[in-house]
């Protein structure tokens, strides 16, 4: 394997949660908030293009291959521009919300449950995937499957930096360990370079939105990402408001993170 390659996988394996705080966890900390995805879906259909969107919109119209579409929040404020929309993602209940905005906006749709690049689907005009690289330690033939699937162009978007970093201090509060503070997007990049891909680069930020309705909510899935029990609810939220969390504006620790990188780059060969 390529050095960035590798890097990049060694990184990812580096944030595997210790097998005796894992086995201790009154539940899976591996939490999907539906509520958060749903939420930005809404609101991005609601507001300006961003740079991610903006990347899409140029090389249409023509049709979209979303991956790891949760509610559609990368795909769906395009759907002026797009033809068809496939949504490929693990969670049948995104699909689910993914499918009631598709709906809602008369846009011509079909919703695959499954994990990339294990999925069987058609090739699209545009291949776009947001906030799922890292997740894919094997970025090899996760990339590889992007672009095979692209007639015109593939959009990435992920956070600046992994984003269970900003976890990294209620570990340590918490557990007492440290967790690591890498990979980044800068990382990504060097690993696709070593794919022979030359993506564009576009960094932006995010405007500080709520993304939980209530603060109790950002408390119970931080609790349980943290692999504590419910009865340390009061410890967690004290702990959140001494990091400066905005019980107005409560952002999803753990997710995609404000500081947002645009990855993108054409596909010239037909599919």
């Amino acid at each position: 394997m390529a050095d960035a390659l590798r890097r990049w996988s060694e990184q990812l394996a580096d944030w595997a949660i210790p097998e005796y705080i894992l086995a201790a966890a009154p539940e899976s900390p591996w939490v999907v908030p539906k509520q958060v995805f749903a939420r930005r879906a809404d609101r991005q259909l609601a507001a300006p293009a961003t740079p991610t969107h903006q990347a899409v919109l140029d090389a249409l119209p023509g049709t979209v291959l979303d991956v790891g579409a949760g509610a559609g929040a990368a795909s769906l404020p395009c759907a002026r521009s797009i033809t068809r929309v496939t949504a490929v993602d693990t969670s049948a209940g995104l699909l689910a919300e993914f499918q009631r905005r598709a709906e809602a906006l008369s846009l011509p749709h079909h919703t695959v449950e499954g994990r990339w690049p294990d999925v069987d689907v058609e090739p699209a005009d545009v291949v776009v995937c947001a906030h799922v690289l890292y997740n894919a330690p094997d970025l090899a033939p996760f990339a590889d499957a992007l672009t095979a699937h692209a007639r015109r162009k593939v959009v990435v978007e992920l956070a600046e930096a992994h984003p269970l970093t900003t976890l990294n201090p209620l570990w340590r509060h918490f557990h007492g360990i440290e967790r690591p503070d890498g990979p980044t997007a800068d990382d990504a990049v060097d690993a696709l370079r070593e794919l022979g891909l030359e993506p564009a680069v576009v960094r932006w930020h995010k405007p500080a939105r709520p993304e939980y309705a209530r603060f109790d909510e950002l408390v119970d899935v931080t609790r349980r990402r943290l692999c504590l029990p419910a009865d340390r609810a009061g410890e967690v939220a004290e702990a959140l408001r001494g990091l400066g969390v905005d019980e107005r504006t409560p952002p999803d620790l753990g997710s995609s993170g404000r500081d947002v990188v645009t990855l993108s780059w054409p596909v010239s060969r037909s599919v």
